[in-house]
């Protein structure tokens, strides 16, 4: 039923509850998952940092490891195929390109993560993703 199973990660508990359910789901339908991080930069907006200096490639791609390797702590994956990306950019659209470029049949993601909204039910990132994706989308508390 889900071929491949998208779960993007900020590194927040309600990212990592995320990927057990979705491990879950992947071992029942033989499923692969592929966990995302993309790393927020200014560039996404058509800036760059201060005086016009880039944030660095090493920099996007250290953030970005750390951020799956908290998300994967303590994690069994078992047998289950798991692949590992990283990428630069605005969060939501770039989860949204994920979604087209890998034929991502299912979304699990976590209902809010590290957002400047605190307290909000749903966080900015996953309302996005909810009304904007091509395929179905499951929102874990």
């Amino acid at each position: 039923m889900f071929k491949n199973i998208l779960v993007p990660t900020d590194a927040s508990e309600a990212a990592k509850r995320a990927l057990i359910l979705a491990l879950d789901l992947a071992k029942k339908f033989d499923s692969r998952i592929l966990l995302l991080h993309v790393v927020y930069t200014p560039e996404a907006l058509g800036y760059t940092l201060s005086n016009g200096i880039p944030v660095p490639q090493e920099e996007i791609s250290i953030y970005g490891n750390e951020a799956l390797a908290a998300t994967l702590a303590g994690i069994d994956i078992g047998i289950v195929k798991l692949e590992k990306k990283q990428r630069p950019g605005h969060t939501a659209n770039a989860i949204l390109e994920e979604v087209k470029s890998e034929q991502i049949d299912l979304v699990v993601m976590g209902n809010r993560g590290y957002g400047p909204i605190a307290g909000s039910m749903l966080g900015s990132v996953s309302q996005r993703i909810l009304s904007k994706a091509e395929c179905p989308v499951m929102i874990v508390k």
